[in-house]
């Protein structure tokens, strides 16, 4: 894996979204995980910082932005700060600032 990536099914273990890695996979095989948008069965593929997962697990659905790859699965505390929840109370996703209009 090249550096400032860490494999999908690493990360959602390490952030606890899984409770085994093989269960991550699976997650992940199952198509139940969007990366930037695009549905991905991959547990491979490399996520980044940055970038904004969707994850439809049986206990509800979140979405995250990666805040850090991590290097071991912790506490949950420790596990919380490897993301950013954009999920609002009603599973909506917490709106972006708006770049301020350009003057013409």
């Amino acid at each position: 894996m090249k550096d400032g990536r860490c494999r999908l099914d690493k990360w959602l273990w390490f952030a606890r979204f899984a409770r085994t890695r093989s269960l991550a996979a699976r997650l992940v095989e199952g198509g139940h995980v969007r990366v930037n948008g695009a549905r991905t069965d991959n547990p491979a593929k490399g996520v980044a910082m940055g970038d904004v997962l969707t994850v439809a697990a049986e206990h509800g659905t979140a979405v995250v932005r990666v805040a850090d790859l991590g290097e071991r699965r912790g506490p949950a505390a420790q596990a919380r700060r490897l993301y950013a929840d954009l999920s609002a109370g009603d599973g909506a996703p917490v709106p972006q600032s708006e770049p301020p209009p350009e003057s013409v």
